[in-house]
This record gives structure tokens, C-alpha cells and sequence, in this order.
């Protein structure tokens, strides 16, 4: 006999002083087989919370979506009165769950192990150092989120997610994935096809790529969002650095940071973190302050991305290095690409954090197959330094019959939110599931 889910069983969700969100929300929890291969094994429970249509008689379904991060909540999402317009509100039972290792799925806290070495190393000794640390961090904190650590992988979120479909009893589902949630999206499009009513992905994880375009292309895009900040600042009078040579005012800035007592790239850390919005005029006063030997405060992660990214993005792209050898041809591509910002902390980041991984990844990276699913809608920034256009103009490629690109022609990371423009085309499409046949453009 197989598998079958259990019905969720619906309860008030718990106050939460941070985050009131709506008074008529539910929450629950799922059970799922731990490993999907041996579904009558070990269990774990997903947080799964809803908020149903508030216009019953007119309802088109449900519509599940998923944040990214990794590390962000899904059980959020439907609780968040602002998340969508009125009309998807009002037309479908909106559920979010808590994937593998967030949020009450399972969370996965790793601790900070002391003597950290820098994730540049320069010679064959200092890769090796951190390699060994790689390795030591990364044992520690499998051992302290067993078992839920080694089944993570968003191949095993997608199969989770199709188990919340059957638990609510839905034939098919809508689904919105944003950022890491598109990968998600992607592989439950790959699986479950012929299971999608629609699908949004804003912000595009292309599972395709290489180590070298998984670092190289994020490293571009950070150095073409530079570039937009230069003309923003250069055309509005209230940038801190407006009528200054920009270029050579951040490269005072990289070098005073380097003798401050922060972790090295720092600075670039905290500029790339104002980009995702954009906050440029944060961006020019960090990089002012910063050039005249202050030191501004930086931004931290409020989630447990750090921690929960060694189980995931570890295991859905081959990041391992080799050697130093390895290491040092794609750091010299990264610089190739990224000769103002040196690099993304994103790309080299996850990178870094999964030298020492051991093992084939569990969830191989491979071109996107979609034929039995729906037109899907891609939105993109065209400057985003977090999911490169490049890589939804790559996803668009591998699927040209059935995806549909929307171009915001603006900078930050996530679209739905920040463009009218794109927010209108993709509540149309979720609620008539009319698609235009033609990429479009949406004005920044």
C-alpha cells in the first residue's frame, strides 16, 4: 500500500508579539516520511499554516508559496496580511510551510566554531587550513541537527510539498516562489507537473549551473549593480557622494576597511546587502563614512541561513573544491568578473561554507524538464545581485514552450513587490491563468 499524508489537523496558530499577522489564520502539522525512499520509516513534522479565502464562493483554489532564504519561514507568508493583494486574498486559501530546517521543521542551529580562518585563502596551506575547518564545522553541525541535517535537499522539500497538496485534498495547486523558493518551485514542476494549476517564479535559482558560473555570475551581477548605483548617485543630489569621483571614493573605502577590525570584505558584504533592496542611499553612506575612517554599523542575518545552507545549497549544487589549484582558477574568474566589488559574498560564500562537504551532492544540479507542467511566469531584475538575469534568461531558454519571462528593468533582488507593473501581470495570470505568449518588460 502507498503512502498517503494525514489531514492536517487546523488550530488557532500562537501569538507572536513580533508578528500579530491576521486573526483568522490556522496552523498545523504534517508528518512525512523522513527519507521519501523509505516512506514507512522515521518521520518529521512540517509547520504548515493557512489562511482561507475570505471570498469562499468565488475561490479558485489554493495557493502555496515559498519565501527562499534559505532559512525564511513559510508559515509566515499566509499569516502576512500585505504579502498579496486583496483579490488573491479574497480568491484563495493562501498556505505556507515551514520547509526542512526551518523555521518548527526541524530547525538547524550550527555554532560558531573558534579560530575561523578567511575563505581567501592564498596559498596551499591557508586551503587546506580552511578546508579542515570547512570539514570540522560541518561534522559538528551535522551532529547536533540529526537526523533532519542529512534530508534537506530541495528535491525532498519538493516531494514534501506535493504532500501538503494530498493533505488538503487539492487535485492541483498554485504556487509563488521567490528567491531559493523557486528552486523548489522548479522541482516540483519537474515531479509534479501535471499537479501545477500556475506558477510564479520571482527571483530565479538556475539549478544548471556550474561552481564557476555559480560564483562568476553573482560576482558580475554585483559589479553591474555598482554601476547603477554610480548613475543613480551621479543624477540625484542627495547621494552623500553625488559630484564625487565614486569610483576612486570606494576604492579609499576597500582600503580603510581592509586595516579595520571586521571580517575581510566587510564592507562589500554590507554594500551588497543594501543592493537587494536597493537602499542606495545607504550604500553611499556606508561607503562615505567608510572612506573618511569611520565604521558604520553592518547588517546581520536574522535567520538561520548560515546554518541551514550547509544542508541545502550544499547538497543542491556540486560546490566542492577540489584544491587549491581548483580554488585558485575560479577566484581569478570571480576577480575577472567582479574587478570593482571582488566578488559576490553570496557565490564565494555558499561556496566557501561547502568546501568541506564530503561526497557527491545529493541533489545533482541539471537543466531544467518541465513538459507536463503549465505556462509558468518568470520575473526578473535586471540588476539583481542575489539571482542574476542571466540566470532567468538561462531557465527561460531550458524551457522556452512553457515559461514566460517579465524583465523589471530596475535594480534589487524580488520583483513581486516592488513593481506594480509586474504585481498586476502575475495576479492576472494566477487568477484568469492567461499568459502573455511574448516576454515583457516592466519599467523600473
Amino acid at each position: 500500500m502507498a503512502w498517503s499524508p494525514s489531514p492536517i489537523a487546523w488550530t488557532t496558530c500562537p501569538d507572536d508579539p513580533d508578528n500579530p499577522g491576521v486573526p483568522d489564520g490556522e496552523c498545523g502539522t504534517l508528518r512525512v516520511p523522513l527519507e521519501w525512499d523509505r516512506p514507512w520509516g522515521p518521520s518529521i513534522g512540517l509547520a504548515v499554516a493557512r489562511h482561507r479565502a475570505a471570498d469562499p464562493a468565488r475561490r479558485l483554489g489554493v495557493l502555496l508559496a515559498d519565501a527562499g532564504g534559505p532559512g525564511t519561514s513559510g508559515v509566515e507568508i499566509p499569516l502576512s496580511p500585505g504579502y498579496f493583494s486583496p483579490e488573491i486574498r479574497a480568491r484563495f486559501d493562501l498556505v505556507g510551510f515551514d520547509l526542512r530546517g526551518t523555521g518548527s521543521s526541524g530547525y538547524i542551529r550550527c555554532e560558531h566554531l573558534p579560530g575561523a580562518p578567511g575563505d581567501e585563502p592564498a596559498g596551499r596551506a591557508q586551503f587546506e587550513a580552511l578546508r579542515a575547518y570547512s570539514r570540522q564545522v560541518i561534522t559538528d553541525c551535522r551532529a547536533r541537527n540529526l537526523p533532519v541535517f542529512d534530508h534537506a535537499d530541495t528535491a525532498a522539500n519538493a516531494r514534501d510539498l506535493d504532500a501538503v497538496r494530498r493533505a488538503l485534498g487539492e487535485d492541483k495547486i498554485s504556487f509563488l516562489g521567490t528567491s531559493y523558493g523557486t528552486l523548489l518551485g522548479q522541482q516540483y514542476a519537474e515531479r509534479y507537473g501535471d499537479r501545477v494549476r500556475a506558477m510564479v517564479l520571482d527571483s530565479t535559482i538556475d539549478h544548471s549551473v556550474d561552481l564557476t558560473h555559480f560564483v562568476g555570475d553573482r560576482a558580475a551581477a554585483v559589479d553591474e549593480l555598482f554601476g547603477q548605483f554610480v548613475a543613480w548617485c551621479d543624477r540625484t543630489a542627495t547621494c552623500a557622494l553625488h559630484g564625487q569621483d565614486i569610483l576612486a571614493t570606494w576604492r579609499r573605502a576597500q582600503a580603510n576597511a581592509d586595516g579595520m577590525p571586521f571580517p575581510h570584505n566587510w564592507l562589500r558584504d554590507q554594500v551588497v546587502a543594501d543592493m537587494r533592496g536597493p537602499d542606495w542611499d545607504d550604500v553611499a553612506r556606508v561607503i562615505a563614512e567608510t572612506a573618511a575612517g569611520r565604521s558604520p554599523v553592518r547588517a546581520e542575518f536574522e535567520y538561520n541561513y548560515d546554518s541551514v545552507r550547509l544542508a541545502v545549497v550544499c547538497q543542491d549544487f556540486d560546490l566542492r573544491i577540489r584544491d587549491f589549484a581548483r580554488y585558485s582558477a575560479m577566484y581569478a574568474e570571480e576577480l575577472r568578473r567582479s574587478p570593482i566589488m571582488r566578488g559576490s559574498p553570496i557565490g564565494h560564500g555558499e561556496a566557501m561554507a561547502c568546501l568541506g562537504v564530503p561526497g557527491p551532492p545529493a541533489n545533482p544540479p541539471h537543466r531544467l524538464s518541465i513538459p507536463r507542467a503549465p505556462r509558468i511566469l518568470l520575473l526578473n531584475a535586471r540588476y539583481d545581485p542575489a539571482t542574476p538575469y542571466a540566470w532567468a534568461v538561462n531557465i527561460h531558454r531550458q524551457a522556452p514552450a512553457n515559461t514566460t519571462l517579465v524583465t523589471y528593468e530596475g535594480s534589487g533582488h524580488e520583483v513581486y513587490h516592488r513593481s506594480t507593473c509586474a504585481r498586476t501581470l502575475t495576479d492576472d495570470y494566477l487568477l484568469t491563468l492567461k499568459t502573455p505568449r511574448h516576454d515583457l518588460s516592466c519599467p523600473a
